[in-house]
């Protein structure tokens, strides 16, 4: 029997601890498309653009998390 481990925590749970803040799932979304990932569209989404991009000051914190979990 293979032993349990932790799985790794999410970008939300890593922000969370790391920064000291909770980010939107739509800036991480935001992110992850700013540096080349496909991101499929939200289903409430009514426009192209989007409503709540990810703060300028969140952004890096956020991509940081995205590259380490």
């Amino acid at each position: 029997m293979a032993a349990l481990r932790n799985p790794p925590p999410t970008y939300i749970e890593y922000c969370k601890k790391a920064f000291g803040f909770t980010p939107k799932t739509c800036w991480i979304a935001d992110a992850k498309k700013q540096m080349g990932y496909d991101v499929k569209p939200a289903p409430n989404r009514r426009e192209e653009e989007r409503q709540y991009p990810c703060p300028e000051d969140k952004l890096e914190s956020i991509k940081k998390a995205i590259r380490e979990t």
